[in-house]
């Protein structure tokens, strides 16, 4: 992610900031300007200090402080462009809810900044009836033998389990599900994949050219799920799969390496922003080396995502060893995996020719 700072002290903040901590300023997001900015008090709206003098009002979440994103004051919407996809939120009397829903929130919100910033359609459901994007944070039902929440997506619909924003909770589950990595971030950006497949694969256009490079989606996606949890990941998968789940049905390998391209882009991103460069002693391989100049959300090609990619996560994977704590990127990109990505790069950017054209 980019960098922003206090238009009125300089103060650098953080995304999901409302207030600097600096001169106490109000803080809000301009989602189409992708501009963190300090407000000026107009009554009834609020004056962005970054940008031209237009009045802004906050969403109606802001209430409840999972939201920081401004609305033009003249926009019939209640929500932002965000929290417009909501359907069902979690029952707000209970504090832990309130809690759960605050890191949901946190989490949606940096997807959305990535979405936009990589000009992705986020149709709502009255744009696209039956088919938009929809999100559902549901609860485990209290009762014995209530049937079980399960995170994910139907034709548009993501549902999160709440429970996912227990930290004690999902680290339980990373380690039985043998997942060396699962976050509320990972879960939006794996769910949001699909979504994506089914718009820019599926109907727009690009679904020959995806099986040449994930496989057959035609496969039984019931039957690969349950043969996977049966047996697992084949052998040496990770030639070919950028995780073990991934493995499982080429629908969950396009999803998988889509919430990948979006990992390595935002990180990216954050990095160049920091003007981090890599050049570690005693490594005469230039592949080791770097300085995170590029232009993430660019064009261009998939190679030079992964090039400044592979010593950026080899430094900070040692950091997190210094640290005594996990790597922070514990994954391989193969070849394979690398073709993947660039299909998916190309798909996001719009380079890939249309199969109906032939």
């Amino acid at each position: 992610m980019q960098l922003f700072k206090c238009q009125n002290c300089g103060q650098l903040l953080y995304f999901e900031n409302t207030r600097c901590e600096t001169c106490g300023a109000p803080l809000g997001y301009e989602p189409f300007g992708a501009t963190l900015t300090a407000l000026r008090d107009n009554g009834d709206t609020w004056l962005p200090m970054a940008g031209a003098e237009q009045p802004y009002r906050f969403c109606a979440n802001a209430k409840y402080d999972v939201c920081n994103w401004l609305i033009p004051a003249e926009s019939p919407d209640q929500f932002c462009t965000a929290c417009r996809h909501n359907r069902t939120i979690p029952d707000l009397s209970d504090r832990e809810h309130r809690l759960a829903w605050r890191k949901l929130e946190y989490a949606k919100h940096r997807l959305f900044y990535q979405l936009l910033k990589l000009r992705l359609p986020t149709p709502t459901n009255a744009e696209l009836p039956g088919h938009g994007l929809v999100f559902d944070f549901l609860e485990q039902p209290p009762q014995a033998g209530a049937a079980k929440v399960m995170t994910g997506h139907d034709d548009g619909v993501i549902t999160l389990n709440l429970q996912e924003a227990d930290d004690v909770a999902r680290e339980r589950l990373r380690a039985q599900m043998h997942e060396p990595y699962r976050t509320l971030l990972g879960h939006f950006r794996h769910e949001i994949g699909h979504f994506y497949w089914d718009i820019l694969v599926r109907d727009g256009g690009k679904l020959d050219q995806c099986r040449v490079v994930f496989g057959d989606d035609s496969e039984d996606y019931n039957g690969a799920l349950q043969r996977h949890y049966r047996d697992g990941a084949p052998a040496n998968w990770q030639g070919n799969f950028i995780s073990q789940y991934a493995t499982t049905h080429p629908w969950e390998d396009f999803a998988e390496t889509w919430a990948h391209y979006l990992h390595i882009i935002d990180t990216l991103e954050t990095a160049a922003a920091f003007r981090l460069g890599v050049h570690p002693t005693n490594a005469e391989e230039p592949a080791l080396h770097a300085d995170i100049t590029l232009n993430a959300y660019g064009e261009g090609k998939v190679e030079g995502l992964i090039d400044a990619w592979l010593p950026l996560t080899f430094a900070v994977n040692s950091l997190n060893r210094s640290m005594g704590i996990g790597d922070l990127y514990p994954f391989i990109l193969s070849e394979a995996v690398i073709r993947k990505m660039g299909f998916i790069h190309d798909l996001v950017h719009d380079t890939l020719p249309d199969d109906r054209a032939a």
